[in-house]
């Protein structure tokens, strides 16, 4: 007997059926809590719970099928005021994601911050990235702990 592959399209979203796209709606209203159950979000959006159970697995957004790009870094930092805000905003300037954070309690003026970063959207070179990051005057240390790419 042979095995059946899947097989996936990239479509523009504009000739979908509505209730394909009513679908991608109800998964994003469960997943970001906006609505509880399966029965609520479909009231919510006016799809049938048959329609969503039919297309659930078989529809998805674009970014939801791109391979998550990580990586992961620690940073010795001064400890003033600012110091973490500029760090984030010089990481999202580069269109990373910011998956979590991690800061230790400053000691003798040092603090320690790991940050993992979704990095699949990122508009620069990841060692032009981290040149950049070695070069602020707050940041003393940067590592790469792991990177996922």
């Amino acid at each position: 007997m042979e095995e059946k592959k899947e097989k996936f399209f990239l479509v523009r979203h504009d000739v979908l059926p509505e209730a394909m796209l009513k679908t991608i709606k109800v998964k994003e209203l469960l997943e970001r809590g906006k609505a509880k159950t399966i029965y609520e979000a479909v009231q919510k959006v006016d799809l049938s719970r048959s329609a969503f159970y039919k297309y659930k697995d078989t529809v998805f957004p674009f970014h939801a099928m791109v391979k998550e790009r990580m990586l992961t870094l620690f940073f010795h930092l001064e400890d003033r005021s600012g110091t973490l805000s500029n760090l984030l905003r010089i990481v999202a300037d580069a269109g990373c994601n910011i998956l979590t954070i991690h800061q230790t309690i400053p000691t003798l003026g040092k603090a320690n911050v790991t940050l993992t970063l979704d990095i699949s959207q990122i508009n620069q070179n990841i060692n032009t990235l981290i040149h950049d990051l070695k070069q602020m005057e707050f940041i003393e240390r940067v590592d790469i702990l792991s990177s996922e790419s």
